[in-house]
C-alpha cells in the first residue's frame, strides 16, 4: 500500500491488497460494505456507483502480456471520498506508480493541475490511462505494416500465425475498451456530489479520446481482416498452382505408365528379341509423352 498527501487530500494506492488492508481502509474512511466486496473480487463490467459518502468507479484498461503476446483487461477500482482518492488493482500498472512518484517528487508540469480536488485527480488518472492506449495502438500499427510487407515478400505461410495473434490482440483490446465509454459518459451526464460540475467539460473531452481509440481499433480491425483475406488468397493461389502442376504431371505420365504395365505382362511383347528393343520402347514412351503435351497445349491446359 502506498499513500501520499496531495494538497488537501490523500491518494492511497493498493496493489494486490490483502483483505485485512481493504478492511482497514473501509473502517478508516467508513466505506460501504459493497465497496469492500468490490475491492476483494474482480469486477467484470465497468461501473460508476454513488454511495452516501463516496463515489465508486470500476474501469478496465488494456494491458499487454509480453509472454503470451496478447492484450487482457486490467481492472482499476477507484473510490472518491471528500478527503481521499483510493485506487486498487491486481495487475501492475506502471502509469499509476509513475504518477504517484511524480507527485511525491513534485515533477509534474504546472499545466497538470490535480491538487484542486479528488475529482480533478480522478480526471487526470482516467485521462492518463486512456492516453496510454495510444502506445499500444502504435505497436499494433507497426505490426500491421510488418505483416503487410511479409505477405508480399512471399512469406504467406509464416504470416498465418502472426495474423491470428494480432487479430486476438485487437479483439481483446476492443472488448476491453468498448464498455468504458458508459462510465465516462455517466461522469458527464450525472450530478455526482464529489465531482465538481466545472470538471464536466474535461470528462467530456475524455469521451472524445475514447472515440479516437475506438476509431483506431476499428481501422486496425478492418486492416487485419483485409490482410488475412489477401494472405489466404495468395496461399490458395499457390496451392492451386501446385495442384495444377501435379495434375499435369500425373496426366502426362499416365499413358506411359499404362504402356509400361502392358510390357510387364508375361506374354511375348513386340521387339522382345530385338537387340534394340529397350530403346525402341523408350522412344515410343517419349513419343507418347510428347503427343500428350501437344494435346494439352492445343487444349490450353498448359
Amino acid at each position: 500500500m502506498k499513500e501520499i498527501k496531495v494538497h488537501n487530500f490523500l491518494w492511497i494506492d493498493l496493489y494486490k491488497p490483502r483483505y485485512s488492508e481493504v478492511e482497514n481502509i473501509g473502517k478508516r474512511f467508513k466505506l460501504h460494505p459493497l465497496i469492500i466486496e468490490e475491492f476483494s473480487s474482480p469486477t467484470l463490467h465497468p461501473k460508476a456507483t454513488e454511495y452516501d459518502n463516496c463515489l465508486y468507479l470500476a474501469i478496465h484498461i488494456p494491458i499487454f502480456d509480453k509472454s503470451l503476446k496478447t492484450t487482457f483487461p486490467g481492472e482499476v477500482d477507484i473510490v472518491v471520498t471528500p478527503d481521499a482518492v483510493i485506487t486498487s488493482h491486481e495487475k501492475e500498472i506502471h502509469q499509476l506508480t509513475n504518477l504517484m512518484n511524480a507527485i511525491r517528487d513534485k515533477r509534474l508540469k504546472k499545466s497538470m493541475v490535480i491538487e484542486d480536488s479528488p475529482g480533478a485527480l480522478v480526471h487526470y488518472l482516467v485521462e492518463m490511462l486512456l492516453e496510454s492506449c495510444f502506445i499500444k495502438l502504435d505497436y499494433i500499427s507497426k505490426k500491421l505494416d510488418y505483416i503487410e510487407k511479409e505477405i508480399f515478400d512471399d512469406h504467406e505461410k509464416e504470416m498465418v500465425l502472426e495474423i491470428s495473434k494480432i487479430k486476438r490482440d485487437i479483439l481483446n483490446f476492443r472488448r476491453t475498451m468498448k464498455p468504458q465509454r458508459t462510465v465516462i459518459e455517466s461522469l458527464v451526464q450525472k450530478n455526482y456530489k464529489l465531482i465538481d460540475p466545472l470538471l464536466k467539460p474535461y470528462f467530456q473531452d475524455l469521451i472524445g479520446t475514447n472515440v479516437r481509440i475506438w476509431n483506431s481499433l476499428e481501422s486496425s480491425k478492418e486492416t487485419i481482416e483485409s490482410l488475412e483475406s489477401t494472405n489466404n488468397s495468395l496461399l490458395s493461389n499457390k496451392l492451386d498452382m501446385t495442384m495444377k502442376v501435379l495434375t499435369i504431371f500425373s496426366a502426362i505420365f499416365l499413358p506411359i505408365t499404362v504402356y509400361s504395365n502392358i510390357l510387364a505382362m508375361s506374354a511375348n511383347i513386340p521387339f522382345g528379341n530385338n537387340p534394340y528393343g529397350f530403346w525402341i520402347h523408350i522412344s515410343i514412351m517419349a513419343f507418347i509423352v510428347t503427343l500428350t503435351m501437344v494435346i494439352f497445349k492445343l487444349k490450353k491446359w498448359l
